[in-house]
């Protein structure tokens, strides 16, 4: 379990935060298969071997060049490793059609990585896009959200 860990740990200080994206190759199955994991329908399993995940980090990193991954926290059991962590970095590019707001943003990411013959074969990502379109300004925050929600329930039909 441990060397899965140290897999995943890769994942995060190599290729995320050192920029190191040859790492992918290295950590990644050819047949690796992502959960992007979100609200309404169950997750529907995209291919995402070294190349897509190359250009997926890339994406990100252009969007935002200071982006940084702090694990919060790590556990493995048997095959599976399931990791807290911390996004933090300034949007100064464009990222998913969005023109750079300067805005800094801090979000959490809950990941659970599949590994096996020491490499990643399946993922299932949560990523708190809530909280992420709240601090780019694009939604009230939630309290304001939840009075609005209140008050619409109290409202006569």
């Amino acid at each position: 379990m441990e060397d899965n860990k140290h897999i995943v740990a890769r994942f995060v200080d190599e290729l995320w935060n050192q920029r190191k994206l040859e790492v992918a190759d290295a950590i990644f199955d050819e047949d690796c298969h992502t959960h992007q994991l979100q609200s309404g329908p169950p997750a529907v399993a995209a291919p995402r071997g070294p190349a897509a995940i190359k250009a997926h980090v890339a994406d990100w990193l252009s969007g935002f060049p200071d982006l940084k991954f702090t694990v919060e926290q790590m556990f493995a059991d048997g095959d599976r490793v399931i990791s807290q962590l911390a996004l933090e970095g300034t949007q100064t590019g464009p990222w998913m059609g969005i023109p750079p707001t300067r805005k800094r943003v801090n979000i959490r990411v809950i990941t659970i990585h599949r590994i096996r013959t020491g490499k990643i074969v399946e993922d299932w990502v949560l990523v708190e896009s809530l909280g992420l379109l709240q601090q780019f300004g694009a939604l009230p925050p939630t309290g304001d959200i939840l009075t609005a929600f209140a008050q619409h329930q109290k409202a006569p039909p």
